[in-house]
């Protein structure tokens, strides 16, 4: 992308002649990680386009899975250019408006600095995904969750500097949170009753700890009833807490899938599926 020149007289200079609601319709067509690695740095006939609300409306930048580099990008300078890009999509979402219309995020790599931002600006945000933001703190995600009660998706798994009192906060601010991916520290035993406690409408839940009982997971499952899903991957049980956990699966209806880790045997995952005439049928292994 950045072979186009904009300058006038160049060989590629027609571009120039593109009218910005072209131009617009044609940056709409790549992603926002397309966008920003090249048409941004053409000239500022594209920048100016590249900030378009239409082009700002959703924040996908969760590519770090996929991508040879991520495990080099998890420094101060490259969370410095995360939140730059972040921020900006915020403000060009917003136009002329005070609030952006952004209901979705999924990145890594984040702050506070960014984050505080988005609670202030996005009061629409239905998911957020910012796994691995070592400096999101309580801070920031207290005031997301009382600025952005609609949340429905909450994704601070590696998030290591988050406690307990946030995300008791999110419990209760944010009604209609169904999925939540997050990490316990080995003493977290308050996290966990806080979801419990004030996430009754769970439906996806993943907790990565290793120092989650099965005592604790079982009041989770016994006090959130819309569970549908459960990740335990690096929850450590032992076998004498097998016969708790079989006793939770027998008893919850809407649970169709669990993954968890007992002693002394592989990782496990348990899968049902839904009867035609309704209920469910018997656990059965299922790959992980």
């Amino acid at each position: 992308m950045n072979e186009f020149n904009c300058r006038s007289g160049s060989s590629d200079s027609s571009w120039t002649e593109l009218t910005q609601d072209c131009l617009i319709n044609i940056l709409s067509r790549l992603t926002l990680a397309q966008r920003w690695t090249g048409p941004v740095h053409v000239c500022k006939h594209w920048l100016n386009a590249c900030k378009d609300p239409s082009l700002n409306t959703v924040f996908d930048l969760d590519i770090f899975d996929s991508t040879p580099e991520s495990t080099y990008w998890c420094t101060p300078e490259f969370e410095r250019k995360m939140d730059v890009m972040l921020r900006s999509v915020v403000v060009w979402s917003c136009g002329n408006d005070v609030h952006s219309p952004i209901s979705v995020i999924r990145t890594r790599f984040c702050s506070d600095f960014s984050i505080n931002l988005v609670a202030d600006r996005c009061p629409n945000l239905e998911v957020l995904a910012i796994k691995s933001s070592q400096n999101v703190t309580d801070v920031s995600m207290t005031n997301i969750a009382y600025k952005c009660p609609k949340i429905t998706e909450l994704d601070v798994s590696a998030c290591h500097k988050l406690s307990n009192k946030s995300l008791a906060f999110i419990g209760q601010n944010c009604p209609n949170l169904k999925v939540l991916n997050v990490c316990l520290q080995e003493s977290d035993a308050e996290a966990a009753t806080g979801i419990w406690k004030f996430m009754p409408n769970l439906e996806h839940l993943e907790i990565r700890s290793t120092g989650l009982t099965a005592q604790r997971l079982n009041s989770i499952c016994e006090k959130c009833p819309k569970l549908k899903s459960v990740d335990f991957p690096y929850v450590q049980l032992t076998t004498n807490s097998y016969g708790l956990i079989c006793g939770i699966l027998t008893r919850k209806i809407n649970l169709v899938k669990v993954r968890l880790r007992i002693d002394g045997m592989p990782d496990t995952c348990l899968q049902r599926k839904a009867r035609s005439a309704g209920g469910y049928s018997s656990w059965r292994h299922a790959p992980i």
